[in-house]
């Protein structure tokens, strides 16, 4: 039996309950939403606290057995840009503790925040209530600004040094991957010591690699095309305009490819990036389709109709769009970068990229293109490859992080 009985959540900054692919919701919220579900059936409660965002929100919402997400009012409820929350954060924690207060239990474990404006509330209320503070990066302020296109506007300095704080005051880090915590070391002088590595997981029984011929039918996909999927946030760090570029010189050199393009997901970030404008100055108006984002059972069944899903991210934590499609038997192709590199296995379950030239992209989906029958031993490797990235194995991880962190031993069933 676990001696972790209750744990809080922050993620202040987006809702667990949004749909991931539009705003700032995306990977984090799936990690924070099942993370919490399987620490659940562990037999932690764990208490979610997000910021409000409109007047007709509940207070409390349940999700899952055993998870609650606190609806915390801090500002004008409605969304605001998550540069203007650090403003907010003094609120945000006065609110938090005040519905501490107000519960049965009065305590919890361990504080576990993700991301940085939720890290930085988080050493303040670890310090409140005197547990410790357990904490996910998710993306790194030095990491990202290593990365800016020209006129991109660089992440702020109050960031950097949130994060900064973060590393410094946090009992235990949990990174996604190996090169992440490599990363928290060398940008942030983290001690390597106190870094746990809990892999982010994939719900296999919603992303399954069955029904894919029927799949294609049901989303209109013409037998004998080559389908090409690109699912996340339209922003120039996942790389949709190099998704467009590539799949342009494919079918310029290859006109005898039947090319479908398939892009699910929602503006975000800089409203200077027209993805409808790229797309008609390539010449794929014919190709292209754009949906919004979908929910996970519909998103599998997209992943079952594409011959290959499209990673050209700058950036990624880990990925866990790539990890997703594979469980579906969707061979990905994707940056040979971050948590990427880990969670495709290179010439086994897809292809890993270097650099983002539209050109090399293009060789390596007219390879696999001209390699039907390598494209479907990659998708049957990339399904086994997901099998072992399940939630409860990151929720044990992450147990072991707190028990860590609060100097507990598990305690065998007797």
């Amino acid at each position: 039996m676990s001696l972790i009985r209750r744990v809080a959540f922050l993620s202040l900054h987006t809702s667990p309950l949004e749909q991931p692919g539009s705003g700032d919701a995306g990977g984090m919220n799936v990690y924070v939403r099942s993370l919490a579900a399987a620490l659940a059936d562990h037999g932690v409660e764990v208490e979610i606290f997000t910021r409000s965002t409109s007047v007709g929100q509940p207070a409390v919402e349940h999700p899952a057995p055993g998870v609650c997400v606190h609806n915390v009012m801090a500002g004008p409820p409605r969304k605001l840009p998550k540069e203007e929350l650090p403003e907010l954060l003094h609120s945000m924690v006065a609110e938090i503790d005040r519905i501490r207060q107000r519960q049965p239990h009065g305590r919890y474990d361990v504080v576990h925040s993700h991301y940085w404006v939720s890290g930085v509330a988080g050493l303040e209320l670890s310090q409140l209530w005197n547990v410790p503070l357990v904490h996910t990066m998710h993306t790194m302020a030095k990491v990202k600004n290593q990365l800016l296109h020209s006129g991109e506007r660089p992440e702020p300095r109050r960031r950097e040094e949130g994060e900064q704080r973060i590393v410094d005051g946090a009992t235990r880090l949990v990174a996604n991957t190996p090169a992440e915590a490599a990363e928290l070391v060398s940008h942030y002088h983290a001690d390597f010591d106190r870094i746990d590595i809990a892999p982010p997981g994939v719900d296999l029984a919603v992303f399954t690699p069955a029904f894919r011929a029927k799949a294609r039918a049901v989303h209109g996909i013409r037998p004998g095309s080559f389908h090409l999927l690109f699912a996340g946030r339209i922003q120039r760090l996942k790389g949709p305009q190099i998704f467009i570029q590539a799949a342009a010189l494919l079918r310029e050199r290859r006109p005898d490819i039947d090319l479908q393009l398939t892009v699910l997901g929602a503006l975000s970030g800089a409203k200077d990036f027209n993805f409808k404008s790229l797309v008609t100055a390539a010449g794929m108006d014919d190709v292209v389709t754009q949906h919004p984002p979908v929910g996970a059972v519909k998103l599998a069944s997209w992943f079952r109709s594409a011959d290959v899903v499209v990673m050209p991210s700058y950036s990624e934590s880990f990925g866990l769009v790539a990890l997703e499609a594979q469980a579906c038997g969707t061979p990905v192709v994707a940056t040979n970068v971050g948590g990427l590199s880990r969670a495709v296995s290179d010439g086994r379950t897809g292809m890993l990229v270097d650099g983002h030239k539209p050109s090399h992209w293009a060789d390596a989906l007219e390879a696999l293109y001209d390699d039907p029958r390598t494209r479907e031993d990659m998708g049957r490797a990339a399904a086994v490859h997901a099998e072992s990235f399940g939630w409860p194995r990151t929720a044990a991880i992450s147990l072991e992080s707190y028990h860590a962190a609060t100097g507990s031993v598990l305690v065998p069933p007797v």
